[in-house]
């Protein structure tokens, strides 16, 4: 490991151990899984997992958590929260994600305080700075730390210290929230996530991991990598993918010829 990102690693137990006891919000992705890891080393007992389930978290990610959790045997709670009933969710607006983020993350904080958890820790890093991030705001207001992000840590920061203790997830691509793949101002309903969900499941289980599938009505927009966007279009595939879209509830599916972009539905913004 090399020299200063072992230092911030060590920094990152140290902030840790500074909380006393934590509850961390797990979700099984990249970011979550290497802070649920350190805080059990420097915590031991005192880290509580929490998974909020909401309609617009993927089965896939819900696998991969349970998956982690089994391997480092730490206590954890699952919660059921009802995006669509949360006001200005599904109403889709550019606040959005500051609406979900705050009813999720007030669930959260009431069950560390139920366990006795002096703190909830998110894993968002540094990088997550560089974004529009209106969930931001949401974790500031409810005093939710970012050790991450006091500590300095970037993205590939997180996958090299990930791989370092040979986390399985330390190369999976990153999966937003299901409501993330719907333009701003387009209603979410449970129909469209649920068609999403299957849209990308088609695609994972073809092999496509880096991969988004954008809803626009019945409409689906995929991004895969430029690299194989060709592979992607050879007409048998084609026609397979087309077929089980359809089955999963679209009438047209087109390919994005300029490729998986992150965040690509912040292009619809005019002021960021």
């Amino acid at each position: 490991m090399q020299v200063e990102l072992r230092k911030k690693y060590l920094d990152l137990l140290d902030t840790l151990r500074s909380y006393g006891s934590v509850a961390v919000a797990f979700s099984g992705g990249v970011d979550s899984s290497l802070l649920l890891y350190a805080a059990r080393e420097a915590l031991g007992d005192n880290v509580l997992a929490v998974t909020v389930r909401t309609p617009s978290y993927p089965g896939h990610e819900a696998r991969d958590a349970a998956q982690l959790l089994r391997e480092l045997k730490i206590p954890h709670f699952e919660i059921g929260v009802d995006q669509l009933a949360v006001p200005g969710f599904a109403e889709n607006g550019p606040e959005r994600c500051y609406y979900c983020k705050r009813a999720l993350f007030e669930t959260v904080v009431e069950m560390a305080g139920m366990y006795h958890c002096s703190c909830v820790a998110d894993g968002s890093n540094i990088d997550d700075e560089g974004d529009y991030r209106p969930g931001m705001k949401a974790i500031a207001e409810l005093g939710i730390k970012s050790p991450f992000r006091e500590v300095g840590l970037t993205k590939e920061e997180v996958r090299l210290l990930s791989r370092e203790f040979e986390l399985f997830t330390w190369n999976k691509p990153s999966y937003a929230c299901l409501a993330s793949r719907i333009p701003y101002g387009e209603v979410i309903t449970a129909e469209k996530l649920q068609m999403i969900e299957a849209a990308e499941q088609i695609l994972l289980d073809l092999g496509f991991a880096e991969m988004r599938v954008r809803c626009h009505g019945k409409l689906a927009r995929i991004e895969v990598a430029e690299s194989v966007i060709e592979k992607i279009a050879q007409p048998q595939l084609r026609r397979k993918i087309v077929e089980a879209f359809r089955k999963a509830g679209f009438l047209y599916v087109s390919l994005d010829l300029e490729g998986f972009r992150s965040g690509s539905m912040n292009d619809t913004l005019i002021d960021k």
